[in-house]
């Protein structure tokens, strides 16, 4: 594997630390900033509505840039909002902040994915890819457990500087170690826009992208309150909250371990096992929620299933769209930050209505069973009009690249 595709990797580190380190700061901001917690809750509903907006703007945006100096420019504006954030008094602001730093986050991953699978050859293509989204479990693992630590501390606004200086050597390795110019397919033949789009709003990709959305709106909806769910809920204190997020990225980063191996040969029954596991996991997890050991033994669980899932899936899209190799990656992006928009939305509902900290758990199980009611009505779970089914078609299909 090329170097220049673990230095992606480490860019996606310091990007995924900020769009997932709220779960373990609401409180604080929320306190701080004198607004409810479902208003913080906000602030990543906010990130996710800019990936969806971005994905494809930047996605066509970065046709025509060097690939180098696009990565470049989007971890410099991505740099500057978290500086801005840092030091704003404004809810507003910091709204703004995190939907300006979703659109460089979502232009970077738009490139990100497309060199990375440009760099390998075709039986590695799978794996490149769970290098660059291995970033972001990577950064469950340690950014944001990390980031809870700094918050509990010295309060929220450290997590926002320490984004911003952990970006800086990523954007030096960048400029080291990524090729600078456009790459060879993208110089000699561009596929026009209006062909890629036919065939990401067909019949093969729509109910995979739907799916999709509803797997990560199951698992933004109880991350982004995890938290108060475990310190009212469970009653653990709030030191365990840093464990807790690191439990669940260890488990995210096993499950993309796992499908970068097996998605590649068997995409539809890790999608399909993926998502019947997961309907049981948040149900479990809700009714076990006063119970901290079972608790702590869940979190990892959901995190592994919930990423692992995630993870075939994009491999599926990008199987199933030869045809669209700038704007698969960047549709697969909108498909799951719409469902990291609706679903802290929809646990913040929950939260208002008074139904408990268990509510956001609640609505989770309720998102898988209708992703599993999706896949199983449009056939995603079988063979789909012809669409590549195994992992050796997945691998030798020239794929996009995901935000």
């Amino acid at each position: 594997m090329p170097f220049a595709v673990y230095v992606l990797g480490l860019a996606v580190f310091a990007q995924g630390t900020s769009e997932f380190m709220l779960s373990g700061l609401v409180s604080g901001i929320a306190a701080d900033l004198g607004v409810s917690l479902s208003s913080a809750g906000l602030l990543t509903s906010a990130f996710a509505v800019g990936m969806v907006v971005g994905a494809p703007l930047m996605a066509l945006a970065g046709r025509a840039w060097p690939r180098r100096r696009a990565l470049l420019f989007f971890l410099a504006v991505f740099i500057a909002v978290h500086v801005v954030g840092a030091l704003t008094p404004s809810y507003g602001v910091l709204l703004a902040t995190r939907f300006v730093g979703a659109l460089a986050n979502a232009g970077f991953w738009a490139v990100a994915l497309t060199t990375a699978v440009a760099l390998v050859p075709d039986r590695l293509k799978g794996r490149a890819t769970a290098v660059v989204v291995g970033g972001v479990t990577i950064a469950c693992v340690v950014g944001v457990p990390a980031g809870a630590v700094l918050g509990e501390h010295w309060g929220w606004r450290s997590a926002f500087w320490a984004v911003a200086l952990v970006s800086l050597p990523a954007a030096v390795a960048v400029l080291r170690a990524v090729p600078g110019g456009r790459g060879t397919e993208e110089a000699a033949a561009p596929v026009p826009v209006r062909d890629e789009l036919r065939v990401l709003t067909g019949p093969r990709l729509r109910p995979v992208l739907l799916t999709m959305a509803l797997v990560q709106g199951a698992t933004f909806c109880t991350f982004s309150y995890l938290e108060p769910l475990l310190t009212r809920e469970t009653g653990l204190g709030a030191g365990w909250v840093p464990v807790a997020l690191a439990l669940f990225g260890a488990g995210s980063f096993a499950g993309v371990t796992v499908a970068g191996r097996f998605a590649d040969a068997r995409p539809v029954a890790v999608v399909a096992t993926g998502m019947t596991a997961l309907v049981l996991g948040w149900a479990a997890l809700a009714l076990a929620a006063a119970h901290p050991v079972l608790v702590l033994v869940l979190i990892p669980l959901l995190g592994m299933l919930a990423f692992g899932t995630g993870t075939a899936l994009i491999t599926r899209v990008l199987g199933l769209a030869p045809g669209a190799p700038t704007l698969a990656g960047a549709f697969s992006t909108t498909a799951f930050n719409l469902g990291a928009t609706v679903g802290p939305w929809a646990g913040g509902l929950t939260l208002d209505a008074g139904l408990g900290y268990r509510g956001p758990v609640w609505v989770s199980a309720l998102l898988m069973v209708l992703a599993l009611l999706t896949a199983g009505a449009r056939g995603l779970t079988g063979r789909t009009g012809g669409a590549p089914a195994s992992g050796r078609a997945v691998g030798r299909a020239e794929a996009g690249r995901r935000g």
